[in-house]
């Protein structure tokens, strides 16, 4: 039972402060004059009586009434029902009346009663009236019967009725009690001749708006509304205006009871007083209402226009619309019920009954409908994913958001990812997420929608019956009585505000007031009466549709089970050290593992090869695993959606390999640039997951015995692996994985009959279980800080490289995981010799961080899962000695990653050469690329794929050439050759940041050839190849394609000598010095015993000019091979230097017959090329 109301207050304007220039209200009287113990009185009320302020007006105006609704420190809202009138007063000028002073300063107010009307005629006095206030505060929300209660107070008053204010305050302060919510009917008077009803609702968690909702659709319409609806749910800031205080509140109170079944638990100020309006500048989100001549201007919050039907939203507010086609099976549903005329507009025969005529209240109901369904259907699955970490004393649960998002497709969704994150959300798991309690209306909505919107799929026109169904539901709440009581309320007659001789409102015996209180209280205490009226009986709340069987997958063909055989095929090659059979399906495996089954079939088939503690592995074995662990975490959000690498954490500190005696290396090592592992988000979820595990198996008797009685040794709390990491695997993701096969109960029932019988059970046993869950929470703390350690500390700590690396690098990093340690070595040594700073000591920062990270997760995770203090500090001393061992274990196993062995690479095949053609620059070792075309790729043509194809590119004097193998296991015995004219070469393409998945790796330079004969070359260079190698291969490539003349092409150059063009500007006086230290160069050779070349002498043997080729046809020449194409005496530096190649000797210089220069000269081609002027 609670009061009907608690103070009934008496509030004018202040005359004394209105001398001093200052127009404010005073409390005149309240009542009680004393607090009650259980509710304190709200100081500075009468600032919400008037929220424009408190200024004397010169008309006469109608009495109003409106709601200012207060919330105190405990987040209870408290309902200020406000009766505003005005009385007349007198204002006394202090100056001359011909100085006409508008100002109220030094104004002298007095009231006009009967005793100042004689002495008032013989002063001028000017007319004014001050407002005067009566309020009600109470708890509850029943506006309705707080207006007939002051209206009736108002009219005793006004009418100077025979019936003392004293027994109407007293009686509603003391004598009415209201039952809770599903209590009965009260019928009562307060003493006046009236007769009133007063009807708790059915449910203490529905909303009670009668009209509210209606009336805020038919001011802002449907489109407006739903913005105002999205904003409230992503915590935006909302600001009401209008010139009616009543309208602010009804729209405030319908925007937050759109919500149901959450809270809103921020800033929330139906009226908002004219001197508070800087609390508009808060950063925090609100809903408010300010009167439309108070608006100020604001950057970021949401103005809706009560009056004018618009809402403004600035530009720098990101609002996020509801999911499609969530808000657009929303925006129909609306449209069935406020615009039911759409449905038959466009018919030729229109029906006679042109709308549905509604009550307001129905309409109001239906509309609630359509958004307790648009919740339902967007949180469908929300209980699989609710995780228990205590379930005595009391329930405690979280929420896995990204399980959720990730399960029903919305990771993409920015509603839904903030709305998970808003405040009301963690309330709406704390309050709802128990699995024994008293249900609602929502609890039934969200386990039966799933059926009706099958109905709905099959009969469209079901889904306005089933949203009458449901406000019908809504209306019986709020009007449970179908037959309505007639009430009988005084009011004053029409106009009696306007009266002239009006006496002030009276003063009211307190002490008769209080006597009336108490006398009521004591006559009225309904205690024993309503013991039969008991709360809602708690029940187990059902679990509702499982979040893996939402989504429809009827549409999706999948080969899933192929696709999981070939995963355990080649996993099972891979520990049956059959590297070569894994290595064939391996490209297939690392392919499949872009969906979500197969990466969670991975981590499933990896865990079933650990026997033991550790998973020893060999090398080739453990690069094999740690290749398919990256690629299982990678191109995944560091929120961790699907539960991979909750999943890997136990296997990265199972697969192991020896690098010495002593030195172990985990895979932990191999697996740390992907970002989930620097997300607390993921930590706490995994942490809770395991803790549910756990905790849920202390309540399986028969379980726990056999799963702790197979554990035959103890682990320190240091140790890499827990005990039962491994061995649970499978039941580590329970949101992932709920298949029927067994009749296991869930986490949620266990809890369910843990809280149902908690009462029941000996205190001795329920210190017992608080312990054991207790201890559960510790042990888990431990073994999770250490893992973290394990994963946050680099294995290069002591170069610290990886700390100082830009982003962008970090992620290439991060996508081409190398198998082993060798490249990131490699980089953190050349990182290191490259800085040009000196850090003192790398590895004390990293490990003061990753303190500081750990810390703070024991904090978060201890704190909300109530374990004490005494453990909590345990846990800080135990983590920097944990910290500092594992550091100085990984330089030793960072030591010896060095010292493998590097990987062999296939030899380069050598091409084969035309007749004169000759190698120009070694080759370059490269990938050939697919191109587009599939008959390399064995698409539509079928057959294995020839590409991508490990090789070399070669440059010679004629041709551009690849050759080589390809990386597919399954053609890697065939060869791939790939070439065409230098000349024919047309574009020249600089491609980067290609991706080989054979490999595993990205391919940072590569280039593109395309040529005139329909060919193309598109080649990634391998690691080895430096760039200066590759900007070589690319000058020379242009050099020969644009020679300096023409004779200088490959079809010329065997046949005969060009002259070597002569550069006269750089003989000079030190000509005579180079010809000087040649020759001496030349003795000490001889000297030396190095033979002297004898080829460069044939260089003498050249034409004099070009012109010469058809006069010296019949003369016989010496073919100069490679040196008929000399290079330049001014190219650059680099240009020559780097394109000194060593021909091999077997390769001998093509000689020509007599006859073949004259058969030359006389084609037919030659003699254009001559008439052109091309071949002078």
């Amino acid at each position: 039972m609670a009061r009907l109301a608690d103070y009934f207050v008496v509030i004018g304007f202040d005359h004394e402060k209105a001398r001093e220039g200052i127009s404010q209200g005073i409390i005149l009287q309240r009542f009680p004059e004393k607090d009650w113990s259980d509710t304190p009185f709200i100081d500075g009320i009468e600032w919400f009586c008037q929220p424009q302020g408190w200024r004397l007006s010169s008309e006469r105006q109608e009495p109003r009434f409106f709601v200012s609704i207060l919330t105190d420190v405990d987040a209870n809202p408290h309902y200020c029902s406000c009766l505003s009138f005005f009385e007349t007063v007198s204002v006394t000028p202090s100056k001359p009346v011909d100085e006409e002073e508008e100002t109220i300063e030094g104004e002298h107010v007095t009231a006009i009663t009967t005793q100042h009307s004689s002495r008032s005629l013989n002063q001028h006095h000017t007319i004014k009236y001050a407002p005067k206030c009566l309020v009600l505060v109470s708890r509850l929300d029943y506006i309705e019967t707080f207006r007939n209660c002051l209206g009736i107070i108002y009219s005793v008053y006004l009418e100077s009725m025979q019936v003392p204010l004293e027994t109407l305050i007293g009686n509603i302060l003391g004598c009415i009690q209201v039952p809770p919510p599903g209590g009965p009917q009260v019928r009562f008077s307060i003493g006046a001749g009236d007769r009133q009803a007063l009807q708790p609702p059915l449910s203490p968690t529905l909303p009670v708006t009668h009209t509210a909702v209606y009336l805020l659709f038919k001011q802002l319409g449907i489109r407006n509304v739903l913005v105002l609806f999205c904003a409230i749910m992503t915590e935006n800031k909302i600001l009401f205006q209008s010139r009616s205080y009543a309208r602010l509140t009804d729209a405030c109170r319908a925007l937050t009871a759109l919500m149901y079944p959450f809270k809103y638990s921020h800033v929330h100020i139906p009226l908002l007083p004219s001197y508070l309006v800087e609390v508009l500048s808060t950063p925090t989100p609100f809903v408010i209402g300010v009167h439309s001549s108070d608006v100020p201007e604001l950057m970021d919050v949401i103005v809706a226009d009560l009056d004018g039907g618009a809402i403004f939203v600035p530009d720098s507010v990101s609002l996020p619309l509801l999911p499609e086609p969530l808000l657009s099976h929303t925006t129909n549903c609306l449209s069935l019920i406020l615009q039911s005329e759409l449905s038959y507009a466009d018919f030729a025969f229109p029906p006679l009954v042109t709308s549905r005529h509604s009550h307001p209240d129905l309409i109001d109901k239906e509309i609630r409908a359509v958004f307790l369904r648009t919740f339902a259907q967007l949180l469908q699955g929300y209980r699989t994913c609710l995780t228990i970490i205590r379930m005595v004393p009391k329930p405690v649960m979280t929420f896995h958001k990204a399980a959720f998002l990730g399960e029903r497709g919305l990771i993409d969704c920015d509603f839904t990812t903030r709305l998970l994150d808003c405040m009301f959300f963690t309330a709406f798991v704390s309050e709802r997420g128990p699995a024994w309690r008293a249900c609602d209306q929502w609890d039934e909505l969200y386990c039966e929608l799933n059926e009706l919107l099958r109905k709905e799929e099959q009969n469209p026109k079901t889904v306005l019956q089933h949203i009458q169904e449901l406000a019908q539901d809504l209306y019986t709440n709020e009007n449970p009585n179908r037959q309505p009581y007639v009430q009988k309320i005084i009011k004053p007659p029409e106009g009696a505000f306007a009266r002239i001789h009006q006496p002030a409102f009276p003063k009211i015996d307190s002490e008769q007031v209080q006597t009336l209180i108490n006398d009521g209280l004591a006559k009225h205490n309904l205690k024993s009466r309503l013991q039969s009226l008991k709360p809602l009986p708690p029940r187990i709340v059902p679990m509702g549709p499982q979040i893996t069987n939402i989504n429809d997958t009827r549409q999706i063909v999948s080969n899933s089970a192929r696709r999981l055989e070939v995963l355990r095929s080649c996993i099972n090659c891979i520990f049956e050290n059959k590297i070569s059979d894994a290595r064939k399906t391996f490209p297939a495996v690392l392919r499949a593992l872009t969906s979500r089954a197969e990466r969670l079939a991975l981590c499933t088939e990896l865990g079933q090869h650990v026997v033991g503690n550790k998973a020893m592995l060999e090398h080739q074995q453990f690069d094999l695993v740690v290749r398919l662990m990256n690629c299982a975490l990678q191109d995944g959000l560091a929120t961790n959606e699907f539960g991979v690498a909750a999943a890997l954490l136990p296997l990265s500190t199972a697969f192991c390999r020896k690098l010495c005696t002593g030195v172990i290396q985990f895979a932990y090592t191999c697996i740390q640039e992907h970002p989930v592992w620097q997300n607390q988000q993921f930590w706490e979820a995994a942490y809770y997951q395991d803790v549910q595990r756990d905790i849920k198996a202390l309540y399986l008797e028969s379980s726990s015995s056999n799963k702790y009685s197979n554990m035959g040794m103890s682990y320190h709390p240091s140790s890499p692996r827990g005990p039962n990491d491994l061995s649970n695997n499978n039941n580590t993701k329970d949101w992932t994985n709920r298949l029927p096969h067994s009749q296991e109960p869930t986490a949620l029932e266990i809890a369910a009959e843990q809280m149902r019988l908690w009462g029941t059970i000996d205190p001795e046993k329920q210190k017992e279980r608080i312990s054991s869950e207790e201890s559960t929470l510790y042990s888990q703390a431990i073994h999770y800080a250490n893992r973290m350690v394990f994963l946050l500390v680099p294995l290069d700590v002591g170069g610290g490289k990886s700390h100082h690396r830009d982003k962008h690098h970090m992620e290439d990093e991060r996508m081409s995981n190398s198998i082993t340690n060798r490249s990131s070595v490699a980089e953190s040594d050349s990182g290191d010799a490259e800085s040009g700073f000196e850090e003192t000591d790398p590895a004390g920062e990293v490990g003061a961080t990753v303190i500081k990270t750990v810390s703070r997760f024991v904090d978060k995770v201890c704190t909300e899962g109530g374990v004490s203090s005494e453990h909590i500090r345990s846990l800080h001393q135990m983590i920097p000695g944990v910290v500092h061992i594992h550091i100085e274990t990984l330089d030793a196993v960072h030591r010896e990653s060095k010292r493998l062995p590097p990987i062999q690479k296939p030899k380069i095949l050598t091409p084969n050469m035309l007749p004169g053609e000759e190698p120009m620059i070694e080759g370059l070792r490269a990938y050939l690329l697919p191109d587009g075309r599939e008959e390399g790729t064995g698409g539509s043509m079928g057959g294995p794929p020839l590409l991508p194809t490990e090789g070399a590119i070669f440059l010679t004097n004629y041709r551009i050439i690849f050759k080589g193998t390809p990386l597919d296991p399954f053609a890697c015995e065939q060869v791939v050759t790939r070439a065409f004219p230098i000349t024919s070469l047309t574009k020249e393409k600089r491609i980067t940041q290609h991706y080989l998945s054979h490999l595993d790796q990205w391919m940072q330079e590569g280039h593109q050839l395309r040529s005139s004969t329909f060919q193309l070359i598109r080649v990634a260079f391998d690691e080895e190849v430096t760039a200066e190698n590759i900007e070589c291969f690319r000058k020379l490539l242009h050099k020969l394609r644009h020679p300096d003349h023409i004779l200088h092409h490959f079809a010329f150059c065997g046949q005969q000598m060009v002259p070597q063009p002569t550069n006269n500007e750089n003989k000079g006086k030190n000509a005579s010095l180079k010809g000087i230290a040649k020759k001496a160069f030349v003795k000490t050779a001889r000297k030396a015993g190095f033979k002297q070349k004898t080829s460069s002498k044939r260089q003498k043997y050249v034409l004099n000019n070009s012109g010469a080729v058809t006069s010296m046809a019949n003369k016989y020449m010496t073919s100069p091979g490679r040196m008929a194409m000399p290079f330049p005496e001014n190219e650059d530096e680099l240009s020559i230097d780097d394109f000194e190649v060593d021909i091999p000797s077997g390769v001998t210089p093509h000689v020509t017959d007599a006859k073949t220069l004259e058969r030359l000269v006389e084609r037919s081609y030659v003699r254009d090329w001559t008439r052109l002027g091309l071949a002078g």
